[in-house]
């Protein structure tokens, strides 16, 4: 990567960053209050929930704000409001109070994250943006691996200071966008396909990316209770969350890989069954409480990869000029899948305990686990058309991240060799070369 395509990237990096740090940390640090304060399990999934909900919202509205008023002043407005819903939670601890932070802090968030990655998006052209995608996933789930071991840190601190840690660097993220000598780069509004045509499109991709949203949203809201529950203290919580973001971190790019050799139905069928496998396992033999890093470090490595492959998966059969909308689509289908894990699951473990919450996960994996297989018997996948690219959830304008120039290309050989123009019949298409579809080029 050149020196002076890092220079741009820096910045925005840096801010994902730190802010990133503060993020991880604050998502477990709810959890945990919330349930040493007594509040029901049910109650902690509704206040976790509406931080996804929060999400979801920015995810659709965020763009048209930062289209009128520029990337940095949105920047500085989106971060402050996170400071300050977290400074109001470390203030008063009051269930209903941090629903509506949380969902407000949720909006806020989506909107960091779109200016961070419009920003990237446009500093280099599709030729690089897999390498820029590589930096930003090392930054996203490097600061979410920093931010768990916090908890540790801040364990003997009152009941406000670890609020204003996050805040304090929520304001900090501004600094690296803030200080740089440069414009606000140009973007364009997003305009995602519907989900009716994504599921006409692509159903494994969409199932697989919902599944993913109310797989993730559920173990980074209620794992830190079950956890804390099992006896756990603070410190050692923080370093269990750690190991399964580090599994997400170092797995995914092997199993893409894998993806990209192999049917990628099959791939998702496995990744659900060993997600059934692992989490039955957690909530059936407590005699496997030693293996307990090691079974969420695998299991971090599946739930983390289930969302890029689906996406891969739905990328093999989309037209090169539905490629960024699709991505789009798809991240908001995984965002309403985070916004519905938490208050399905927390019933559940109020009914049968807290191996409720594996139990629900493994139920989860096994209906994932059962359409793909189902899907697979009705129409085979197409074999890959790119390489595969990390995918973290993202802002509809960073999904474009993901859709590469080999991407591109790699759906623009598929159009000439099958005809895609009704897969999305408002996208313009490629003509198929029927006639020498197989012949040597």
């Amino acid at each position: 990567m050149s020196r002076q395509l890092l220079s741009l990237a820096l910045a925005p990096l840096l801010g994902l960053f730190i802010l990133g740090i503060g993020n991880g940390f604050l998502a477990s640090l709810i959890t945990l209050r919330l349930d040493a304060a007594g509040e029901s399990a049910t109650t902690i999934g509704w206040v976790s929930a509406a931080y996804y909900i929060g999400l979801a919202v920015g995810a659709l509205v965020n763009d048209r704000l930062l289209l009128r008023i520029g990337h940095i002043r949105a920047y500085a407005c989106f971060a402050s409001l996170v400071a300050v819903t977290v400074l109001l939670q470390g203030l008063w601890l009051n269930a209903g109070l941090w629903f509506t932070l949380r969902l407000v802090g949720g909006w806020a968030t989506l909107g960091v994250y779109l200016v961070i990655e419009s920003w990237l998006l446009t500093s280099a052209d599709a030729r690089v943006r897999g390498r820029l995608l590589a930096l930003y996933m090392i930054s996203l789930y490097g600061a979410g691996v920093i931010g768990q071991l916090l908890l540790g840190v801040a364990d003997g601190a009152g009941a406000s200071e670890p609020f204003m840690i996050v805040a304090i660097l929520a304001s900090l993220s501004v600094l690296p966008l803030g200080m740089i000598p440069r414009v606000s780069p140009l973007m364009e509004q997003a305009e995602p396909l519907s989900p009716w045509r994504l599921i006409t499109l692509t159903p494994t991709g969409v199932m697989g990316c919902f599944g993913s949203g109310l797989v993730l949203s559920a173990v980074y809201s209620l794992l830190p209770l079950y956890l804390q529950r099992s006896g756990l203290d603070v410190q050692k919580i923080g370093e269990m969350m750690a190991v399964l973001i580090l599994g997400g971190m170092l797995l995914q790019y092997p199993i893409g890989r894998w993806s990209d050799r192999h049917d990628r139905q099959i791939v998702l069928i496995l990744i659900a069954a060993a997600m059934t496998a692992i989490c039955a396992a957690i909530a059936l033999l407590p005699t496997l409480a030693g293996l307990l890093p090691v079974m969420l470090f695998l299991l971090g490595g599946g739930i983390f990869a289930l969302y890029p492959v689906a996406v891969s998966h739905a990328a093999d059969r989309a037209p090169a000029g539905a490629l960024v909308r699709m991505s789009q689509g798809l991240l908001l289908i995984n965002a309403l899948g985070a916004t519905l894990s938490p208050p399905l699951i927390t019933p559940l473990m109020a009914r049968v305990g807290d191996a409720g919450f594996f139990l629900g996960l493994a139920t989860l994996g096994l209906a994932l686990g059962s359409f793909f297989v189902w899907r697979r018997s009705q129409r085979p996948a197409p074999m890959p058309v790119a390489p595969f690219n990390p995918n973290p959830p993202q802002s509809v304008m960073g999904a474009e991240l993901v859709v590469t120039e080999a991407l591109v290309q790699g759906a623009i050989e598929h159009e000439h060799q099958e005809d895609l123009s009704q897969a999305v019949p408002d996208v313009e298409t490629a003509m198929p070369e029927t006639a020498n579809a197989f012949e040597p080029r």
